[in-house]
């Protein structure tokens, strides 16, 4: 028979364990192109991350940054999650349009939205075609018309299919070891730190090649530059000059400023020693730069 303190102690690990926030999925929501999931007490933050991720990404932040409620989108088809709804056609904006219903049927208001990489391209599309809905807006290193840098500023969604073609074509016929190299090789530029590569890595190769390959090609031809003058939020975007890419920080400066140049009064914050995944690579400063976006 258990004694007093063995009961005692027993007790006091149950309540504690149920007392300890849990994620838990959307109530009353089903979705076909989305799965959310939501932990924490506070006010309402989305989370949305980028292309063949999942909401891992955002673990460090969300437990260093407590107080707020945290809804973490996981597009279908990334991640190992079953592809539903994005089994054809575009990706990135009929699930935007996902997003904006499940803000709507929760009830949530004006939220804050955070978007890494293909999650800042979704919470642009959110903040300018919905603006009622989206309190506050930060971008994580994307642009407003990614196809700039594989055509120029004056690329046209005309003339960049042909790229995009290409690079749906690759990702979807090459070979297993050779698109697991590729991967391999991808997400060491996009990491720096090497101990954050296999979670990165390990999302990636569980997403199906097709959604992603039809989400890539779908960012390098959508330009949204057009309807940043809509976007009401406070905005604030945080980018990094690429390793190895051959451009100065300052060019990279000019680069985000004359992009996001429609929003007014938008904050553009370059993050120093950091890749693309700036959540992993520079922790202490992403997370400053969110505690700070949250709170004002």
């Amino acid at each position: 028979m258990m004694n007093r303190r063995g009961l005692f102690a027993t007790l006091a690990m149950l309540l504690t364990a149920a007392l300890l926030p849990t994620p838990a999925m959307a109530k009353d929501f089903v979705s076909d192109r989305i799965a959310v999931t939501v932990e924490g007490k506070g006010a309402d933050v989305i989370l949305i991350p980028g292309l063949s991720s999942s909401p891992r990404v955002w673990a460090e932040m969300t437990a260093a940054l407590p107080g707020y409620r945290y809804h973490k989108v996981q597009v279908r088809g990334f991640a190992g999650l079953d592809k539903g709804g994005n089994t054809e056609g575009n990706v990135a904006a009929p699930v935007a349009e996902e997003i904006s219903r499940y803000i709507a049927e929760n009830k949530l208001g004006k939220v804050a939205v955070i978007g890494h990489s293909m999650g800042g391209t979704m919470a642009m599309m959110l903040a300018a075609r919905h603006p009622d809905q989206v309190g506050k807006l930060m971008v994580v290193d994307m642009l407003p018309f990614l196809g700039a840098m594989f055509g120029g500023p004056q690329a046209t969604p005309e003339t960049l299919k042909p790229i995009a073609d290409q690079i749906m074509n690759g990702m979807r016929n090459s070979p297993q070891d050779a698109y697991a190299k590729q991967l391999e090789g991808t997400i060491a530029s996009m990491v720096a730190t090497e101990s954050m590569r296999a979670p990165a890595l390990d999302d990636a190769m569980k997403s199906d090649r097709d959604v992603s390959a039809r989400a890539y090609g779908e960012l390098v031809i959508t330009n949204l530059m057009p309807e940043l003058g809509k976007i009401t939020a406070p905005t604030t975007v945080l980018y990094v000059t690429p390793k190895g890419a051959p451009v100065t920080d300052a060019q990279m400066d000019g680069f985000y400023q004359a992009s996001f140049a429609p929003i007014k009064g938008a904050k553009l914050v370059r993050v120093p020693a950091s890749a693309h995944f700036i959540m992993w690579d520079n922790a202490p400063f992403f997370q400053a730069q969110v505690k700070a976006f949250l709170a004002a």
